[in-house]
């Protein structure tokens, strides 16, 4: 829709829009990136606040956007003159996650650079945000390297194109916001402390606030302009208090006791390096500013830290983000600075004028962590637990233990899926292998094979001197080789044979263990577990790695071993995957000692199924988890109906000198 729903007729969400509204008045806090579930209003609030900022005043006819009160000497379409320009309203510019590198920083015209021997450079995302807002809805989902490549546009403000023979600078200043949903994977530590700020959204528990919300949406999709006009008088107020709270920042005085209550915090925090320091200054200072003070006070610093620090707490994928309140409070008070000064507290409240319209605060959610698992009746000792209906002979889980750096476990071949780090694929970033011609756009010139493909046809074009006649069919297309992330589906046997709490623990550390591998690697990653009568989904394929270490952590053993459901309904789970991602290739991964004991004729329904894995071409491993003096070795026989192979857990670390040797027995057997 042409009108943006009202920034200031977004119910509660308080956190939220004062995020927005710091990074507004002081774009150098580093943006925002903004974690919940799906209909929290996330992008609602985000394109609410592109309408309030000011409009900008741009040199007319430059791409770039450049101002011409102070042009950029190193424009592109430079050189300008200082000057009156036009105005025009600040730009929202939205990044799709399938966008390309070429989208996002722009790139040669190649077709034009060979027909006409010119250097020809369309800009791309990042200067048509320049001034304005770039937002990255779904940040999780985009490709690592453009994650990477907007964060140092926005950290250094400027965007550096070195490619075809192109070297471009030019300035990209913007307010970056992205979005993301925690369940579908998280970002990676390192590009989390590169967001500024971030802020947890979810939907209200309150029952009055949620019908208002519903109120809201309803007349506002009734009829637009007239919700919007209703809003008019409080738009323009808070519009007003960021032109004011921009022209108070300069003014803003960050003393010695607010700088040492920052550096105490972020200390006491284990904070990793300094970046959480600096934006907690321009924080609690934008937040100053905004309260209309000249003075940065303990509540700033306070409201700071909560909201830049929490997403850099995370040491590990499976860590949740969030910070202790009563200890943020302790370490404050401890470092209460002197020459902090006393002030009233603003009446309009952090979060802006006409934020909530009048309604209640938003009470905070319940913990989005999973619910534990009900406390399960201790087995007995000796044999295996019979299975029953009503749980008899189940365990109680156990805690995983410590996890360990594994072995690389890969798909062999050559791939085309998403860009990972685990196995082999054509890619658009790596080392170059070939040529083609190209399907649709050409991104990736391969110079050589081009001359070579237009080289015989000189003579029939009616070229007889030197140079060289290209036309768009000679064109050729770089073929690369990279790494891919593959669908790792784990398919775990917490049967009753699995049950000895110690082999347990081990096993779920060696899981916990590949879980990590996995998230380093840009897997999705499934869960099947088989116990008792059946095989349930633990978690179907997602790029959650946390949300499947919460499940492992919480599953509970005992009963017979159903191999034979659980390798059918990993099957299942694959068919219907490859039909979502028919690129993304899966590796499957069997924790088991092999044992098959549930339902009728398992040992052979069991290799009946392992067998379709074969059929398929299905890469999997199986790790071997029987112990003892006395091993049966049935895990290597269903490796062997698998058509994959079979690792110990003792063989599944990295450092492993078993594994090593096998390696190396294993090449040696291939070499001769």
């Amino acid at each position: 829709m042409s009108t943006p729903f009202p920034f200031t007729a977004v119910v509660g969400q308080d956190d939220l829009r004062l995020a927005l509204l710091l990074n507004a008045v002081s774009p150098a806090v580093g943006g925002v990136l903004v974690r919940g579930e799906k209909g929290t209003a996330k992008s609602t609030a985000v394109r609410a606040l592109s309408a309030l900022l000011p409009e900008v005043d741009v040199v007319p006819g430059c791409r770039f956007s450049c101002d011409p009160a102070s042009p950029d000497p190193g424009c592109p379409d430079g050189p300008h003159e200082a000057g009156n320009g036009t105005s025009r309203p600040s730009r929202m510019v939205e990044l799709p996650v399938g966008a390309s590198e070429d989208r996002l920083v722009g790139a040669l015209d190649i077709e034009r650079a060979l027909a006409e021997g010119v250097k020809a450079f369309e800009p791309g995302l990042l200067a048509d945000a320049h001034r304005g807002i770039l937002y990255v809805d779904e940040v999780n989902l985009l490709h690592d390297h453009l994650v990477d490549l907007l964060l140092d546009a926005a950290a250094m403000g400027a965007s550096y194109v070195e490619r075809e023979g192109v070297s471009v600078r030019h300035a990209a200043r913007f307010l970056l916001v992205g979005t993301m949903n925690p369940e579908e994977g998280e970002l990676r530590p390192q590009l989390l402390d590169r967001f500024g700020l971030t802020v947890e959204v979810a939907a209200s528990r309150e029952p009055d606030q949620r019908v208002e919300v519903v109120r809201r949406r309803l007349a506002y999709d009734d009829d637009p302009d007239g919700f919007a006009g209703r809003w008019a008088d409080e738009e323009a107020a808070v519009r007003a208090r960021i032109v004011a709270a921009r022209e108070l920042l300069p003014s803003v005085r960050l003393g010695d006791g607010a700088l040492r209550q920052i550096a105490a915090t972020c200390a006491a925090f284990e904070v990793d390096g300094m970046r959480a320091d600096i934006v907690m200054a321009r924080t609690a200072t934008a937040l100053a500013a905004w309260a209309g003070r000249t003075d940065v006070l303990a509540e700033d610093v306070r409201q700071a830290a909560l909201l830049a620090l929490p997403h850099r707490r995370r040491r590990n994928p499976f860590d949740a983000p969030g910070l202790d309140e009563d200890k943020l409070d302790e370490t404050l008070e401890q470092f209460g600075g002197e020459d902090e000064n006393d002030g009233d507290d603003d009446p309009d409240g952090p979060g802006g004028p006409g934020g909530g319209g009048g309604q209640p605060p938003q009470d905070a959610p319940d913990s989005p962590d999973a619910a534990e698992a009900p406390a399960q009746p201790e087995a007995g000792e000796g044999g295996e637990p019979q299975p029953s209906g009503s749980g008899a002979g189940e365990q109680s889980a156990v805690r995983a233990a410590e996890p360990f750096r594994t072995k690389v476990l890969s798909v062999p071949g050559l791939g085309e899926g998403a860009a990972g780090r685990r196995s082999r694929a054509r890619t658009e970033h790596g080392r170059t292998t070939g040529a083609r011609q190209p399907r649709g756009t050409l991104t990736k010139l391969h110079l050589a094979a081009t001359v070579q493909a237009a080289a015989p046809h000189q003579r029939a074009r009616g070229r007889s001197g030197p140079g060289l006649v290209v036309r768009r069919d000679d064109l050729r297309q770089a073929t690369r080789e990279g790494r891919e992330g593959n669908l790792v589906l784990f398919v775990v046997d917490a049967s009753g044979s699995m049950a000895a709490r110690q082999r347990m623990s081990a096993v779920k550390g060696a899981v916990l263990s590949l879980l990590l591998d996995a998230y380093q690697r840009r897997d999705k990653v499934g869960l099947v577990t088989f116990r008792g009568a059946a095989a349930d989904v633990a978690l179907p394929p997602t790029s959650s790695v946390d949300a499947a270490a919460a499940r492992l952590e919480s599953l509970p053993t005992g009963g017979r071993t159903p191999l034979a459901a659980g390798l059918l309904k990993a099957h299942d789970v694959l068919r219907v995957e490859r039909l979502r991602d028919a690129a993304r290739r899966p590796l499957v991964v069997v924790v088991t000692d092999g044992r098959a004991t549930g339902g009728p004729e398992p040992v052979a329904l069991s290799s009946r199924a392992a067998r379709l894995f074969a059929a398929d071409g299905v890469a999997s491993v199986v790790v071997d988890c029987e112990s003892g003096p006395v091993r049966l070795g049935l895990a290597g026989k269903l490796a062997a109906e698998l058509g994959g192979t079979a690792v110990t857990l003792d063989e599944l670390r990295a450092d492993s000198i078993a594994g090593l040797v096998r390696d190396v027995q294993g090449t040696s057997r291939r070499a001769a």
